[in-house]
């Protein structure tokens, strides 16, 4: 094993056997009866929820680089379906932020990237033939507000997605925690 998930396992010992875990206690039922779409930026795991008073239990938490939806059957999409269908989630917030590696992804240097650690070229041209556009699944966006704005809509448009959900578009600031609207669904 790694030293640092020997580290971390040796902390949740000491974590269980002192039952710090008794302030987090709550059900599987979000308070706020919402889902979160949001990167896996790490300046966001404590800065995303202090910044939008988010607390535990409050919300249903989905992450994915980038924050991005480009297909209507993903994972995400069946997550945030799952918490609107069992989980009661009434609204649905996708929060991009500013400064993000999505932006900027080269697929043809992580693609190089992927070479260089031992993925074979056979293996692309199998991705290949099984209809599968490496450039177009791994490509971020151009704007943040832009593919925030794509997300919302792929979501609000969801066939299976009850007229009720409100689904909003946000993008925060990882160095400030400033959060601008991109979408309000009233």
């Amino acid at each position: 094993m790694g030293i640092r998930i020997e580290e971390m396992l040796a902390y949740n010992k000491k974590f269980v056997e002192n039952k710090e875990y008794i302030p987090y206690a709550t059900d599987s039922i979000p308070n706020k009866k919402m889902v979160v779409f949001t990167c896996m930026e790490s300046r966001l795991v404590e800065l995303l929820p202090k910044a939008l008073n988010i607390q535990n239990g409050d919300v249903k938490m989905i992450k994915n680089a980038g924050a991005i939806i480009r297909k209507s059957f993903d994972s995400v999409i069946k997550s945030i379906l799952v918490a609107v269908y069992k989980l009661e989630a009434e609204e649905v917030v996708v929060i991009g932020h500013h400064d993000c590696g999505m932006s900027c992804v080269n697929t043809d240097e992580l693609q190089e990237r992927m070479i260089e650690e031992g993925i074979s070229e056979e293996t692309f041209k199998a991705l290949e033939y099984s209809g599968i556009d490496f450039h177009q699944e791994f490509h971020g966006f151009e704007t943040v507000e832009q593919s925030i704005a794509q997300s919302v809509e792929i979501i609000r448009e969801h066939p299976l997605l009850p007229s009720y959900v409100r689904v909003h578009g946000l993008v925060i600031d990882p160095h400030t925690g400033k959060v601008d609207v991109v979408h309000i669904d009233q």
